[in-house]
């Protein structure tokens, strides 16, 4: 086969290959083991293959990309970069999309290799074309330049290479071309801002940064929108923060939210505003965010009251983010009564609202129960269990209905609200004297797909990991779960079959 594949490459080369003999190249080389494809490869064969992406015949592009796609995984990046500069060039330029998703897959994996990237930074004319796939219409061309560009900008040569020479212009002019450009353009910067201190200055420096947040204060609503994810992924990097408060970014948010009560569009950037601060409430400290911004946890709550769906998912979600720890849910725990209240309402929409906002509810509930072994005092636990309590009436019933329906994706969710309360003693107590309900955790059949199996196991693992369970349950119920987990989520008992002295 290897042999096939060489002669075929050679006629490739002559460029005198008809499409027959491209569609029989393209079936050996997905046949030839890569080892093999090289050392009957040479630098004649590529480049005769990208010459003969130049046609308007879209089966032959199609042909030679998948040939090219594989070659060249054969290939060593920095010897590509050396070889084939030329044709990844004329690959950017290329009017086939699928042409342009190679040579940027190839850009690619050239910036991952740490002894290729230099040549990379520099060929000025590639980086520029680089930036232009950012335009491109094809979202998947322009994530492959985005990703490819970050990855340049980690490191010193590279922050200079695009921030400080005439590609900072390319990138304005890029971004000029449409709405939709200007914000992948700003998804590169928060990107770049991530990685470190020194390359957040790079993008302050540009002014980018500023006019981000300036389009995220301003006046157009579907703007904010946008602006404020990005924001929010800026804000999730220490050097992000620490930037956006220097430049009073949160205060101008909470403004807004403040102001949202008069606005009859705030709905379009209400719940992106809201989210913001409930991520930053878990990387930074919630009782910090929730005290000096105490407008965000009384827009949760209203949210979180109102009979809007869309916002009681939002605050669902965000009572879950800001829940997740356990200095969160000591915040929720201060404002008492009405929290409790609240945990009522979340417990009858995740019986009763549409399946999303179920699903929703059940992720939150499990977020907000679930603690830690090493952070479980007196005092906590004293806590989840109320919570739990005040879900509903019988709450343990509840989730074990929702368990039992047909649809995998809320039966998975009610299982994981028993995983999340499985290793504390309460809640094992309640399992343990509910009928039935033990028996059900080790019953197999009742989890009919794989992503169920995974989701019981993972109750099961978190009750046997537990250390009061074998007091708790006792040794016969602890000795079937120990080997349920043992067996694995997919165990399957053999049948067993009697011969009959007669029988067909």
């Amino acid at each position: 086969m290897a042999e096939a594949a060489a002669e075929l490459l050679e006629r490739a080369a002559r460029r005198d290959a008809a499409l027959e003999e491209l569609r029989a190249l393209r079936v050996a080389v997905q046949a030839v083991p890569l080892a093999a494809l090289r050392s009957h490869l040479a630098e004649h064969h590529l480049r005769a293959l990208f010459g003969l992406l130049a046609v308007n015949d879209r089966e032959q592009v199609s042909a030679c990309v998948s040939i090219l796609e594989r070659l060249l995984q054969a290939l060593d990046p920095l010897y590509v970069i050396q070889s084939l500069r030329e044709e990844l060039q004329k690959g950017l330029f290329h009017p086939d999309d699928s042409v342009k998703i190679l040579t940027m897959s190839q850009v690619g994996r050239i910036v991952e290799d740490s002894a290729a990237v230099p040549e990379i930074l520099h060929s000025p004319e590639l980086l520029q074309q680089i930036i232009n796939c950012i335009g491109g219409e094809k979202i998947a061309v322009a994530k492959e330049a985005i990703k490819s560009l970050s990855r340049i900008a980690q490191s010193q040569e590279g922050l200079e290479a695009l921030f400080g020479s005439s590609l900072l212009g390319d990138l304005r002019r890029v971004m000029a071309t449409s709405d939709i450009v200007r914000y992948r353009v700003y998804e590169l910067i928060v990107e770049i801002s991530s990685v470190s201190a020194e390359s957040l200055n790079y993008c302050a420096s540009s002014g980018l940064i500023s006019e981000l947040i300036g389009e995220l204060t301003g006046e157009d609503v579907l703007v904010r929108a946008t602006c404020i994810e990005m924001v929010t992924v800026l804000a999730h990097s220490p050097q992000g923060r620490q930037y956006l408060a220097q430049q009073g970014v949160m205060d101008r948010i909470s403004n807004i939210i403040l102001g949202a009560q008069s606005d009859p569009f705030s709905s379009f950037y209400l719940p992106g505003f809201v989210r913001f601060f409930g991520n930053l409430a878990v990387v930074d400290s919630p009782q910090q965010i929730c005290e000096r911004y105490p407008v965000f946890m009384e827009k949760v709550f209203e949210m979180a009251e109102s009979q809007d769906p869309t916002m009681i998912g939002v605050a669902v979600d965000t009572l879950g983010i800001l829940g997740s720890n356990v200095e969160g849910k000591q915040v929720l725990q201060k404002t008492r009564s009405r929290f409790q209240n609240l945990l009522s309402k979340i417990g009858h929409q995740a019986k009763n609202a549409p399946t999303e906002l179920r699903l929703r509810c059940l992720d939150a509930i499990s977020s907000l129960l679930y603690l830690p072994p090493d952070q479980q005092t007196e005092d906590l636990l004293r806590m989840t269990e109320s919570w739990f309590t005040s879900l509903s009436s019988q709450p343990l019933e509840l989730f074990r209905s929702i368990s039992t329906q047909p649809f995998p994706d809320l039966h998975c969710g009610a299982l994981r609200v028993f995983t999340a309360i499985a290793n504390q003693p309460w809640a094992q107590k309640l399992m343990l004297s509910s009928p039935g309900f033990v028996e059900y955790v080790v019953d197999r059949s009742v989890e009919p797909d794989k992503a169920s199996k995974d989701a019981k196991y993972e109750l099961v693992k978190a009750l046997v990991n537990s250390k009061t369970i074998a007091e708790i349950f006792g040794n016969q119920y602890y000795l079937r779960l120990r080997a349920y987990l043992l067996e694995g989520p997919y165990y399957v008992k053999a049948a067993s079959t009697t011969a009959v002295e007669g029988a067909e």
